[in-house]
């Protein structure tokens, strides 16, 4: 099975050489080209760059790690390759302005929804891969106790894919309550994101946000 991973920035390399490290396969793409190849060639025999249809056409999963408004551009020309794919998104709806992180979407507005609403009925939407930043993917994957990744999806069929991927990146997947309660993991302003967390910490968060 290939992962192909839509953009090779902070996040997107990153997700990338973890699932490598853990024996995934995965496919690479990017506006620039070269930054693909490059990376691939980096990874090893586990990774190669392919052009965004090609890439999708060949994968069973895809990881949308692509800011939010560029990733708006991408789906317009290939949200119809995603029919049927389990699709992983880690964006997050922030940006900076002056130097300070700013919100892009208006409050109560999630980047998922945005990205949710962009794709065909048959694609296996998950919220993933996001909930804690590139540097913390870097510090904290492979620790005992496990470092909690959190995810959120309403569908059936995708809760496997996206557990497998973030085993092999090394974290240990929990999953927030669905769709409903997605906010809670996005950034900026999410009660869970950003939070380094083992299993028992991530239990007692979930808990005690929905108990007070």
């Amino acid at each position: 099975m290939t992962t192909t991973i839509i953009g090779v920035g902070n996040l997107g390399g990153t997700v990338a050489r973890h699932l490598v490290n853990g024996g995934e396969a995965v496919a690479l793409t990017a506006k620039d080209e070269s930054r693909a190849q490059a990376l691939a060639n980096e990874l090893g025999p586990l990774a190669r760059a392919a052009s965004v249809a090609d890439a999708i056409d060949a994968a069973d999963t895809v990881v949308l790690a692509v800011w939010l408004d560029p990733l708006r551009e991408v789906l317009a020309e290939h949200a119809q390759r995603l029919d049927g794919k389990v699709v992983l998104d880690p964006t997050n709806p922030i940006g900076f302005e002056n130097g300070q992180m700013i919100r892009t979407l208006p409050e109560g507005v999630s980047s998922s929804s945005v990205v949710r609403a962009l794709l065909p009925a048959g694609a296996h939407y998950v919220k993933a891969l996001g909930s804690l930043g590139a540097t913390q993917w870097a510090d904290t994957a492979n620790q005992e106790p496990r470092v909690v990744l959190f995810y959120a999806t309403d569908d059936e069929d995708a809760p496997a894919t996206a557990q497998r991927l973030i085993r092999a990146a090394g974290f240990e997947p929990m999953d927030v309550g669905g769709l409903a309660a997605v906010g809670r993991m996005e950034g900026p302003g999410g009660d869970l994101q950003g939070r380094v967390l083992d299993l028992d910490g991530a239990r007692a968060a979930l808990t005690t946000e929905v108990t007070t």
